[in-house]
């Protein structure tokens, strides 16, 4: 990307924010390096990487890296065998566990960038324990970071009692009248008393040092010299056993080097993307889809440096013009409109969302030129006309097919016959170049050729009148009016003044401006109705939504009552059952009497009268079946009474006792019994209705009518997936009603997307107790066995 203009939009800005949301010093490098890719690979990585971000942020709140620290400096002085320090174990330490935490957030298989991240982190247990063993969490080596060191620092603190006692009565007794002070201190790492220099000769020692006045001396005496030796040795013990300690544990680290490089890189990775999401999520921005083609759809898009209240705007390019000239009055929003697409531009090529609504495209472009702002340098003596000029002729230079030339106030700067002029020639450059072109301008010239030229459109930014004030909004197909002569009547200019310079316009002027004004009146009404169409399509999208859920709800209704049905049908059985059980074991040991045999027949007639009614289903249809015999053959027309399925019969098994339907792209088995012929009137009613009848029902006889006639597998292969759900649903309806505990749904191997939609929609149906692929004999990947609850 042209370096000069990725700064003249201000992505410098943009990364400084996405820098700031990052948590270590790692991962704001990554934020800092970060720029536009012209390579649309490298684009979609980088759009996916912030979208996988945000879904998990917005799933699992609080994920993150907290704890981890920047340790690649003592990774590298560890690999090239150099001691660290407490501190740096503690980094790596809390690294380690930053990962730990991290990695099973990772794992999710709907996230392969998370995922194939989530492989790259290494939690090195072994280090972590170690280095658990060895420190406090303030760093101190503990006494079990080795087997000697506790052993080591027992003899220090022996020997240390035994010179403090030996001092202590030195003090308090035999040297007392000698003694400066009656204390005890340490020169040089040595225990000393202060004497009095006139006393020196009543205390035997070492003179270790001499206060600055020379009145104290400070002497270590004979008869302790050995303890402090002991003492001493005891140290140098210590220490050279806590230098071989962490010496140990840098090789260890230093062995680990790769691992922890990589630890570190995908901990630095996982952070700038969730400053990415982070960012996105702020800016309240979605990603922009990525056009095949150089064309730029923005809806509602917002320049990401702008404050308070801001007035979004839609900007399109490249469907059917390539150059847009937008006009209107100073301080309207023209320049914003430039910055705004040229950074979104910018933002969306280096992987960040954009602020703008869903479903709006930005195209991969292969370079942005962008010329905004004054060019003019007193040190190179450029007016602003020559700095224009000189940034120009380089962007005319490279601009091509697949790049995005923004040019600001085209032209200006010099006299206007000339600088219009020479803005149509550049604009016919860009043009014929295949570069898509947006300029901003004040020429009446370049309205007219933007309204005649093929290839370009004008843009407008409106301008309130009333209130003296712009809108900032933005009218593709509309050129702007200067709004000169109102805003000097608003202001106070004299109205004969006023009319005096219009009447120097030209007719032809005049004209133009009344047709402007003209068209500005109907598109206004035009968008009024376009606002009202997309408001009525908004509630239609409410009503279906609506829709959907009372559908979804009365799915559920449903089931909860064919559950409370077959739940007391399945009381009133077992009851029943205990009863007869009851009654065999006395008839067994003689023991049943005819009263007794009334008392259970009493009790049973008792329980079956507070069962509904039973519907004769399988009386209606054996009747039906009786009264219309048919012969059926491949290819006849045939209706399933229990499924209420129609379609071709395609097959017929030896015995003629079941049928294969075909129904669309669907194949269905079910018996031949079960059908009819697909015209005839009364036909057996729908499942759903069956359902719905069911809380008027005697369970126990629908489920062995529904068990003669219901598949125990349902062949979905070839169907689209709108029909396999639909088919499936019913499916499930009927095999639960009909009280079959497990099924088979057969959708083959393909592509796979028939077999996770058919897994994904019976896991959440509410008639399913657990889904699992086929096994071994039942058909493998090709089949999902539904347990039913």
């Amino acid at each position: 990307m042209d370096p000069r203009s990725v700064e003249i939009l201000e992505f410098p800005l943009v990364r400084a924010r996405l820098a700031e949301r990052t948590s270590f010093a790692p991962s704001r490098r990554l934020a800092e390096l970060l720029t536009p890719e012209s390579d649309p690979v490298l684009v979609t990585r980088g759009l996916d990487e912030t979208d996988e971000a945000r879904a998990l942020v917005e799933e699992r709140a609080g994920v993150g890296i907290t704890g981890a620290r920047d340790i690649g400096p003592a990774i590298e002085r560890a690999a090239r065998g150099g001691r660290l320090d407490a501190q740096q174990f503690l980094d790596v330490w809390s690294t380690l566990d930053a990962a730990a935490g991290l990695k099973p957030h990772l794992a999710d298989a709907r996230r392969p960038l998370h995922r194939e991240l989530g492989r790259l982190l290494h939690p090195l247990p072994a280090i972590t324990s170690t280095l658990a063993r060895s420190f406090d969490p303030a760093g101190e080596l503990l006494d079990t970071a080795s087997p000697r060191l506790g052993g080591l620092r027992a003899a220090v603190r022996v020997a240390f009692d035994r010179l403090r006692r030996r001092l202590d009565s030195l003090v308090a007794s035999e040297l007392g009248s000698a003694l400066q002070e009656p204390i005890i201190t340490l020169r040089n790492g040595r225990y000393v008393v202060p004497v009095r220099a006139d006393a020196k000769g009543r205390v035997k020692g070492i003179v270790h040092d001499a206060s600055g006045s020379g009145q104290t001396l400070f002497i270590e005496p004979l008869v302790v010299v050995e303890l402090g030796n002991a003492w001493r040795e005891a140290q140098v013990a210590e220490q050279e056993e806590v230098e071989r300690i962490l010496d140990e544990l840098s090789a260890l680290v230093g062995a680990n080097a790769g691992p922890l490089r990589e630890t570190l890189s995908s901990l630095a990775r996982f952070d700038f993307w969730a400053a990415k999401a982070q960012l996105a999520g702020e800016m309240g921005a979605s990603r922009a889809e990525t056009a095949a083609r150089p064309e730029v759809a923005l809806y509602s898009a917002r320049h990401p440096g702008l404050t308070g209240r801001v007035v979004p705007i839609d900007v399109r390019l490249g469907d059917g013009f390539t150059a847009l000239v937008v006009t209107g009055p100073n301080t309207g929003g023209k320049t914003v409109t430039l910055r705004t697409l040229g950074l979104l531009a910018l933002m969306h090529q280096a992987g960040l969302h954009v602020p703008a609504a869903p479903g709006s495209r930005l195209p991969v472009f292969k370079d942005v030129f962008a010329d905004i702002g004054d060019e003019q340098s007193i040190a190179q003596s450029l007016s602003t006309f020559s700095g224009h000029m000189r940034s120009i002729i380089r962007i005319a230079a490279a601009a091509g097919p697949g790049t995005l030339v923004l040019l600001d106030e085209l032209g200006a700067g010099t006299d206007p016959t000339e600088g219009s002029a020479l803005a149509q020639a550049l604009l016919d450059h860009f043009i014929r170049a295949g570069a898509l072109v947006a300029a901003t301008t004040h020429y009446a010239e370049l309205k007219a050729y933007a309204h005649t030229t093929a290839g370009a459109m004008n843009a407008s930014v409106e301008f309130d009148i009333e209130t003296l004030s712009p809108t900032y909004r933005l009218t593709i197909g509309l050129p702007g009016r200067s709004q000169a002569f109102e805003i000097a009547a608003r202001l106070g200019l004299p109205d004969a003044l006023v009319a005096d310079a219009r009447s120097r316009l030209s007719e032809t002027q005049r004209t133009f401006e009344a047709t402007l004004a003209r068209i500005a009146e109907v598109e206004g009404e035009t968008a009024d109705s376009k606002e009202r169409a997309r408001e009525a399509e908004l509630r239609a999208g409410e009503a279906l939504r609506a829709a959907a859920d009372e559908r979804r709800k009365a799915q559920q209704s449903r089931a909860d009552v064919e559950r409370r049905a077959r739940e007391e049908a399945a009381r009133l059985v077992a009851e029943l059952r205990s009863e007869l059980e009851a009654a065999r074991t006395s008839l067994e040991r003689g023991q049943l009497t005819a009263p007794a045999i009334d008392t259970v027949l009493e009790r049973a007639e008792e329980r079956l009268a507070r069962a509904p009614a039973p519907v004769k289903v399988r009386a209606a249809a054996t009747t039906m079946t009786a009264a219309g015999a048919t012969t059926w053959k491949v290819g006849d027309e045939a209706r399933s009474r229990s499924g209420g399925w129609t379609g071709r019969i395609a097959e017929l098994d030896r015995s003629n006792r079941r049928a294969t339907l075909e129904t669309g792209a669907m194949r269905v088995s079910v018996e031949v019994a079960d059908l009819e012929p697909a015209d005839a009137s009364g036909a057996s009613s729908a499942p759903s209705a069956a359902v719905s009848a069911l809380a008027g029902t005697n369970v126990a006889e629908l489920r062995l009518s529904r068990s003669r006639s219901v598949p125990m597998s349902l062949d979905l292969r070839g169907a689209r997936v709108d029909e396999a759900l639909a088919a499936l649903s019913t499916y499930l309806e009927d095999a639960s009603l009909a009280g079959l505990a497990k099924v088979t749904v057969i959708h083959g191997m393909g592509t796979g997307v028939l077999r996770d939609a058919v897994r994904s929609e019976s896991a959440v149906h509410p008639l399913v107790k657990s889904v699992r692929a086929g096994g071994r004999g039942e058909g493998g990947d090709g089949a999902t066995v539904v347990e039913l609850g």
